[in-house]
């Protein structure tokens, strides 16, 4: 079908597309033989030549324009061939927009439900691929994609019809009125309901046609469709939050504040302390950025670090995160273990920083647990320099944890010291003979300052006391963080890795809405502020991975004392077991550590050394 009016249009007997006894004598004509139709064309329609020529004309002067006016939709006749001395039945549908292009290559429905009488179309696009162009008169094709192709260019292309050309708006005025008298004569057409014909009035035609041009104003060229691919490969790609908070710290590390504040007030309206875990976490990396870059406009948290509130989010962050919680129980295991040879078993625990003793309830309830003991003994002992809140609160974690070994028939001495490291010793920590010797550092070591931080290195220096002591076993249990040594870089980049992974492990546990889980999340702000914006002593979030702590441990005269497979086995049953059941979260052992994760990504590894 043509782009506008079909070649049907202008055959013999009126526009129902029939042969008549007037015009045909025969009643019928020769389908396949062209000239059979222009044999019989009416003398009254030589009116179609002037509207070639004008449409020639027009589009030479203004393409898209006469294209947009000219174009028709006549219900396709029982011919399926273009007239082929119809000029409008060329294909116009490359010179013009491909929403033009589509509209120009629509088919009217002959269903009486689809087309109407005087009604709009109705357009059925369909996809029309490019074809070349025949001038005429022995010219050669010119392809769509021809840099010298413009639009459609039509020479004479009936010089023996002997009409003069017409310009101008005097041209124009007869075209329109010889429009309006096709038109009545479509109007008058008396054919039956199932051939009729949908056209479009000169208001409507008009109308559309103006919104057409005003929709697309410049035709496609060759070279637009590569120069809009190129434009769109040259726009810089959406990064992601994350992205864009080491990009804020790389323009913070160079000195680029006026760059670096602009993405974060970007990152401002993405990040949302009430939103996803994505967008929780971009709220809180974005105040630690702004803490490091405006530290007396934002201070970074260091004393908030020792608060209660604080205390009360980690032991809810411990209390809800399986990697948290199991490395404990690891810890416990480890500890078990190294009584296993002992009856009846004394043991004496050292922990440097007990918190609200709820790792103890599981050992003491581990320690009831084996029937061959008649009569077990705990001895714990801490001290209060290593606990905020005073020896009172300490007391009342030795009163709680007193009543549930009662509970169980499970002997108990609970000891608060206050001593400095340099006075660590068998006799000041009362250690009985016949006791078997365990020291706990649970999420302890990585608070206490390394060589990096002051020459008196604290941290080796509580290692070496420890091991003086002789102990049967020390347990390690830390976060798999980075973050120690390492630049301020490294460390963004750690800490919205990891601190990401962690509040993504709460989804499973925790809902969004729960008042602790939001006291869980500011207690990882605290400290993933306090590692990224914090230097010095300040900084007192100073985690370190398990490569280092090894290392560190070794130099302090430990060796490893690998945890059974047993260890991992039961803390991974315990792990699927009930509601703690999630696919999300990993118990793995590692030559002789257990290392807790989510979702492929290492969150805290237990170990045991002696």
């Amino acid at each position: 079908m043509s782009s506008g009016f079909s070649g049907d249009f202008f055959t013999a007997g009126g526009f129902t597309g029939r042969p008549t006894a007037t015009n045909n004598p025969q009643n019928v004509y020769n389908l396949a033989d062209p000239a059979s139709r222009i044999h019989h064309r009416r003398p009254d329609l030589i009116g179609k030549r002037a509207l070639a020529e004008f449409q020639a004309q027009q589009q030479l002067l203004q393409q898209q324009q006469a294209l947009r006016l000219y174009l028709r939709n006549v219900k396709p006749r029982t011919c399926q061939n273009p007239s082929p001395i119809c000029p409008l039945s060329a294909d116009f549908s490359a010179s013009v927009s491909p929403d033009i292009s589509s509209i120009s290559s629509t088919s009217v429905s002959s269903s009486p439900a689809i087309s109407t009488r005087y009604g709009r179309p109705i357009l059925q696009q369909q996809q029309i691929r490019p074809q070349p162009i025949n001038l005429g008169n022995g010219g050669s094709a010119i392809p769509f994609n021809h840099p010298n192709f413009s639009g459609v260019s039509y020479p004479n292309l009936l010089p023996n019809r002997g009409v003069n050309r017409e310009t101008g708006e005097e041209s124009e005025k007869k075209m329109m009125n010889r429009l309006h008298e096709l038109e009545k004569q479509l109007f008058d057409d008396n054919e039956e309901e199932e051939d009729t014909i949908s056209v479009v009035t000169n208001s409507e035609w008009s109308e559309t046609i103006q919104n057409l041009i005003g929709s697309t104003q410049k035709p496609i060229s060759p070279t637009s469709s590569s120069s809009s691919c190129s434009s769109s490969s040259a726009s810089p790609q959406t990064l992601s939050p994350k992205q864009s908070l080491i990009e804020a710290a790389t323009a913070i590390c160079e000195g680029k504040t006026e760059v670096a504040s602009e993405i974060l007030t970007r990152l401002n309206q993405v990040g949302n302390i009430r939103g996803t875990a994505e967008q929780r976490l971009t709220a809180y990396m974005v105040s630690a950025l702004r803490s490091r870059m405006y530290p007396m406009e934002h201070p970074p948290p260091v004393v908030e670090l020792y608060s209660k509130e604080h205390a009360i989010s980690t032991q809810l962050l411990y209390k809800f995160s399986p990697c948290f919680k199991l490395g404990f129980m690891a810890a416990n295991l480890a500890i078990l273990e190294a009584t296993s040879d002992q009856r009846p078993c004394k043991l004496h625990v050292v922990d440097f920083d007990i918190g609200q003793g709820c790792q103890y309830v599981h050992l003491i309830h581990a320690l009831a647990a084996r029937k061959a003991d008649n009569s077990p003994s705990l001895k714990i002992t801490t001290f209060t320099d290593f606990m905020n809140g005073g020896e009172e609160k300490l007391k009342l974690v030795g009163d709680e944890l007193k009543t549930r070994a009662n509970e169980v028939g499970i002997r108990f001495n609970f000891n608060v010291l206050s001593l400095k490291t340099t006075d660590l010793s068998l006799e000041r920590l009362c250690v009985e003979e016949n006791e078997v010797l365990a020291v706990n550092f649970a999420f302890r070591l990585y608070k206490v300052p390394d060589e990096s931080v002051t020459t008196e290195n604290l941290r080796d220096e509580l290692l070496r006391r420890v091991r003086g002591l002789s102990p049967a076993v020390v347990t390690v249990v830390e976060q798999e963080m980075n973050a120690n040594t390492a630049p301020f870089m490294a460390r963004v980049t750690e800490a919205c890795g990891y601190y990401g992974a962690v509040f993504d492990s709460l989804d499973a546990t925790v809902l969004r809405d729960n008042p602790e889980r939001v006291r869980i999340e500011e207690g990882l702000s605290r400290k993933a502020a306090n590692s990224v914006a914090c230097e010095g002593r300040d900084r007192i979030e100073r985690c370190e991975v398990f490569g280092k702590w090894r290392a560190r441990m070794g130099m302090a005269g430990f060796n490893p004392k690998p945890l059974s497979p047993l260890v991992s086995d039961s803390l991974r049953t315990l792990l699927n077991s009930g509601t703690c059941g999630n696919p999300g979260f990993t118990v793995k052992e590692e030559t002789g550590r257990v290392c807790f994760g989510w979702m492929g990504r290492t969150l805290t590894v237990a170990s045991a050394w002696r």
